[in-house]
């Protein structure tokens, strides 16, 4: 039987690191305020023409560098991002002609920040199924463009980063499962105002930007991920205790400790980078695993859950064996 196993992880960051002591000069808002309500301390922004298919080039490069392979080997790219360069050609099809693999499927999803669980998902199919033998999975974001900063509420939280892994056919399980969600019901508590078909008016310099209701977020989101928490273990004939790893989406630091409780375990075993990274959507998961990677912490052989919950709402988790 054929599985698909994480080979290598890879992201990127701006260079423009952002403290909240920065914001206080723009909004009415504290560094206190900031670190007890989300935990955020700092974030990065990206340079002035500097764009979200950029930022994936340089986490996908890192990535198949850590898998030991070259990118003529990837022959399927699954890019999420809320955020893409064009309507089209998709980042998908952007990031292949950069990085010269030429041939295969390459698209991006919009799940939001649970993009990059959805596009993990798709890409686990495509190489079980013996359509893929090197694919490349991207969560990468420019948040800040669609930031609206006199929002002090949405503005305080997001950012931009990218990430990126190599998932690769093997013999050894590695994606264990994934489980997908989504309620189109909730659409109105976390939403971009603008797109391409509604809310722009051509030459006019309109924007779009993100709106959030924080409070029923936070509760939905919540509920939602415990469920799913639950079913990663049913699914799995596994225990709590089995869990070596959380990787969560780091939207806010009080989700996180809400999901770790759910799990009975201890914020030592979750890796944590919301403090110095903001939320960055779909970038924030493989921006997470790759830091515990390349820190040593996540070894191989660990069971580590991802998990993210984004607007939509959409969420999901996957088990994986490092």
């Amino acid at each position: 039987m054929t599985y698909s196993r994480i080979l290598g992880t890879g992201s990127y960051l701006p260079a423009r690191v952002v403290h909240n002591t920065e914001l206080e000069e723009v909004m009415e808002t504290s560094d206190s305020w900031i670190r007890e309500r989300t935990g955020i301390v700092s974030r990065h922004y990206a340079a002035d023409g500097e764009t979200t298919v950029d930022m994936a080039e340089v986490a996908a490069k890192r990535a198949i560098e850590a898998a030991g392979i070259s990118a003529a080997d990837i022959d399927l790219i699954v890019f999420a991002t809320a955020t893409p360069d064009l309507v089209f050609p998709n980042a998908g099809v952007m990031l292949q002609a950069r990085l010269g693999c030429r041939g295969g499927p390459a698209f991006s999803v919009e799940a939001a920040c649970s993009g990059f669980i959805y596009a993990l998902s798709i890409a686990d199919k495509f190489v079980r199924s013996g359509e893929a033998k090197h694919a490349l999975v991207v969560g990468s974001e420019t948040l800040t463009r669609i930031t609206d900063f006199t929002d002090r509420t949405t503005a305080i939280l997001f950012a931009d980063g990218a990430g990126a892994v190599v998932l690769s056919a093997s013999q050894q399980p590695g994606v264990l499962s994934t489980h997908l969600h989504s309620d189109g019901h909730y659409q109105d508590l976390l939403y971009c105002t603008g797109g391409v078909s509604k809310g722009y008016e051509p030459g006019t310099g309109n924007r779009a930007f993100i709106r959030m209701a924080g409070r029923e977020v936070f509760k939905v989101a919540v509920t939602m991920l415990g469920n799913v928490v639950d079913e990663v273990l049913a699914a799995n004939n596994l225990q709590k205790s089995d869990i070596k790893w959380l990787v969560p989406h780091q939207a806010n630091i009080r989700i996180i400790q809400a999901v770790a409780k759910k799990l009975d375990m201890s914020l030592d075993n979750v890796i944590i980078t919301v403090q110095e990274q903001g939320n960055t959507s779909a970038a924030s998961v493989p921006l997470a695993l790759d830091t515990g990677i390349r820190d040593g912490r996540i070894k191989p052989g660990d069971l580590v859950l991802l998990e993210a919950f984004g607007g939509g709402f959409t969420w999901g988790a996957s088990l994986v064996r490092m």
